[in-house]
């Protein structure tokens, strides 16, 4: 990772024109050839970028030609250094202009593992698959990821009666979720092996919208506090 902290101007063209005026950044430069653009305050998102895959080409003040006049006349000067990306499969190119740089370090950040998620919606199911009678007294579980033709159910279950239940898992439940297990109740009650089945909505948060819909398809919403749960499947007493 090369690290460049310097008063820049930039210049984004081709499917796009886009202009960075002269001001005190943060460039990165990743191992792929990627360039990201930062400022000090505003979003977590750069400024400008060049995504990967990308070539590179760095021309310093003494190998400057005429093609660079009217990069240096904003500035007032001469650049020392100059870096343009150019992608591999458009004629986008970014073009960075040094006026000052004040760091310039390169660093071998190594292997990264990635990141390692807590609360995802894998998570949820193995802890509702794990304490299923959340969903009802006398709930069983049948198994998670439950095949169909148009995808797994989260999980399937039966009731004290034997009477089939698809639950849907969302950390935050919304429309798209209600209408996706729509679909999975309709397209098993098809079968006469599993029909009746019943839907549940089990997420989070679920949204009034949400809220709403499910109840009229004859759904039951399931809020799930993952850290509660989480704390029940290690054993541990928690007040709140």
């Amino acid at each position: 990772m090369r690290i460049i902290i310097a008063d820049c101007t930039a210049h984004y063209s081709g499917r796009l024109h886009a202009t960075l005026p002269l001001a005190r950044r943060v460039v990165l430069i990743k191992a792929d050839n990627s360039v990201l653009i930062f400022s000090e305050l505003g979003s977590y998102k750069p400024l400008n970028w060049m995504a990967a895959p990308c070539t590179l080409k760095e021309i310093t003040t003494d190998q400057l030609d005429t093609s660079y006049i009217d990069l240096t006349q904003d500035i007032g000067q001469a650049p020392e250094l100059i870096i343009r990306a150019a992608a591999q499969k458009s004629d986008d190119v970014l073009e960075v202009v040094f006026q000052q740089i004040i760091s310039d370090q390169t660093v071998d950040l190594g292997t990264d593992p990635g990141l390692s998620k807590d609360g995802v919606e894998e998570h949820l199911q193995e802890l509702l698959a794990e304490q299923i009678t959340r969903v009802g007294d006398g709930v069983r579980l049948i198994r998670r990821e439950f095949p169909t033709p148009i995808g797994p159910v989260d999980i399937m279950a039966v009731d004290e009666q034997g009477k089939h239940i698809a639950i849907e898992i969302k950390r935050h439940g919304g429309i798209d979720g209600v209408e996706q297990l729509t679909r999975y109740v309709q397209l098993l009650n098809r079968d006469p092996l599993l029909a009746p089945v019943r839907g549940v909505f089990a997420a989070q948060t679920i949204t009034p919208q949400a809220r709403t819909l499910a109840e009229d398809r004859g759904f039951t919403c399931l809020l799930l506090d993952y850290d509660e749960m989480k704390g029940t499947q290690d054993g541990l007493l928690r007040l709140f």
